[in-house]
Protein backbone atom coordinates (compact mmCIF):
# COMPACT_ATOMS: atom_id res chain seq x y z
CA UNK A 1 0.00 0.00 0.00
CA UNK A 2 1.42 3.43 -1.19
CA UNK A 3 1.71 6.04 1.48
CA UNK A 4 1.65 8.64 -1.13
CA UNK A 5 -0.79 11.30 -1.72
CA UNK A 6 -1.18 13.14 -5.06
CA UNK A 7 -1.83 16.52 -3.21
CA UNK A 8 1.44 15.84 -1.57
CA UNK A 9 4.23 15.24 -4.60
CA UNK A 10 7.26 15.16 -1.77
CA UNK A 11 5.30 12.11 -0.14
CA UNK A 12 6.16 9.52 -2.46
CA UNK A 13 9.44 9.92 -0.31
CA UNK A 14 7.63 7.91 2.47
CA UNK A 15 7.12 4.95 0.51
CA UNK A 16 11.06 5.70 0.07
CA UNK A 17 12.01 5.61 3.19
CA UNK A 18 9.77 2.70 4.12
CA UNK A 19 11.12 0.58 1.75
CA UNK A 20 14.94 1.45 2.64
CA UNK A 21 14.51 1.00 6.78
CA UNK A 22 12.46 -2.49 6.00
CA UNK A 23 14.48 -3.56 2.89
CA UNK A 24 15.73 -6.56 5.60
CA UNK A 25 15.49 -7.14 9.35
CA UNK A 26 19.48 -5.90 10.12
CA UNK A 27 17.91 -2.69 8.32
CA UNK A 28 14.93 -2.14 10.31
CA UNK A 29 17.14 -2.93 13.84
CA UNK A 30 19.54 -0.74 12.57
CA UNK A 31 17.12 2.64 12.14
CA UNK A 32 15.56 1.72 15.19
CA UNK A 33 18.98 1.96 17.04
CA UNK A 34 19.59 4.97 15.37
CA UNK A 35 16.24 6.34 15.61
CA UNK A 36 14.86 5.41 18.75
CA UNK A 37 11.90 7.63 18.61
CA UNK A 38 8.60 8.19 16.86
CA UNK A 39 8.83 10.78 14.01
CA UNK A 40 5.51 12.57 12.85
CA UNK A 41 5.59 14.83 10.49
CA UNK A 42 2.78 17.46 9.40
CA UNK A 43 3.00 19.05 5.21
CA UNK A 44 1.22 21.87 4.03
CA UNK A 45 1.00 21.66 -0.21
CA UNK A 46 0.74 24.83 -1.97
CA UNK A 47 -3.56 24.50 -1.72
CA UNK A 48 -3.01 25.00 2.23
CA UNK A 49 -4.18 21.54 2.96
CA UNK A 50 -2.06 19.49 5.55
CA UNK A 51 -1.63 15.49 6.01
CA UNK A 52 -0.04 13.80 8.20
CA UNK A 53 2.51 10.88 8.29
CA UNK A 54 4.95 9.19 10.79
CA UNK A 55 8.40 6.84 10.74
CA UNK A 56 7.85 4.80 13.80
CA UNK A 57 11.55 4.25 14.69
CA UNK A 58 10.81 2.85 18.32
CA UNK A 59 8.83 -0.34 18.18
CA UNK A 60 8.01 -1.32 14.64
CA UNK A 61 10.60 0.12 12.42
CA UNK A 62 8.04 1.16 9.65
CA UNK A 63 5.99 4.75 8.06
CA UNK A 64 2.71 5.11 8.05
CA UNK A 65 -0.24 7.67 7.70
CA UNK A 66 -1.44 10.07 10.96
CA UNK A 67 0.82 11.30 13.50
CA UNK A 68 1.50 7.73 14.96
CA UNK A 69 1.08 7.05 18.79
CA UNK A 70 2.65 9.19 20.76
CA UNK A 71 5.30 11.30 18.17
CA UNK A 72 8.77 12.22 20.20
CA UNK A 73 9.00 14.92 17.58
CA UNK A 74 6.72 16.61 15.22
CA UNK A 75 8.10 18.44 12.37
CA UNK A 76 5.92 21.45 10.13
CA UNK A 77 6.53 22.16 6.85
CA UNK A 78 5.67 22.62 3.69
CA UNK A 79 5.62 19.79 0.97
CA UNK A 80 7.92 21.55 -1.28
CA UNK A 81 10.70 21.81 1.28
CA UNK A 82 9.99 18.11 2.37
CA UNK A 83 10.78 17.46 -0.80
CA UNK A 84 14.04 19.25 -0.68
CA UNK A 85 15.31 18.04 2.61
CA UNK A 86 14.61 14.21 1.50
CA UNK A 87 16.11 14.98 -2.30
CA UNK A 88 19.39 16.58 -0.38
CA UNK A 89 18.85 20.12 -1.51
CA UNK A 90 17.82 21.74 1.75
CA UNK A 91 19.32 21.56 4.98
CA UNK A 92 17.32 20.64 8.23
CA UNK A 93 18.78 23.41 10.39
CA UNK A 94 18.78 25.74 7.99
CA UNK A 95 15.38 25.28 7.20
CA UNK A 96 14.33 25.20 10.98
CA UNK A 97 16.74 28.18 11.54
CA UNK A 98 14.80 30.06 9.25
CA UNK A 99 11.23 29.53 10.54
CA UNK A 100 10.29 27.08 7.54
CA UNK A 101 10.16 23.85 9.79
CA UNK A 102 8.54 24.28 13.07
CA UNK A 103 9.17 21.40 15.74
CA UNK A 104 6.97 20.04 18.63
CA UNK A 105 8.63 17.13 20.88
CA UNK A 106 12.24 16.37 20.97
CA UNK A 107 14.78 18.90 19.08
CA UNK A 108 17.55 16.82 19.82
CA UNK A 109 15.50 13.37 18.34
CA UNK A 110 15.08 15.55 15.01
CA UNK A 111 18.80 15.58 14.64
CA UNK A 112 18.59 11.66 14.42
CA UNK A 113 15.95 11.48 11.48
CA UNK A 114 19.52 12.58 9.20
CA UNK A 115 20.79 9.42 8.48
CA UNK A 116 17.32 7.67 7.57
CA UNK A 117 16.41 10.32 4.80
CA UNK A 118 20.36 10.06 3.41
CA UNK A 119 19.34 6.35 3.06
CA UNK A 120 15.88 6.99 1.49
CA UNK A 121 18.06 9.30 -1.11
CA UNK A 122 18.48 6.84 -3.04
CA UNK A 123 16.02 4.89 -3.58
CA UNK A 124 13.33 8.27 -4.19
CA UNK A 125 12.99 9.83 -7.16
CA UNK A 126 11.87 13.06 -6.47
Amino acid sequence: MSLANDKFPSSAAFDAINQAISASDADRKDAIKAGNAVFAFVLKNKAGETDEWHIDLKNKGAVGKGLGDKPTVTLSLSDADFGALVAGKANAQRLFMSGKVKIKGDVMKATKLDPILKKAQTKAKL
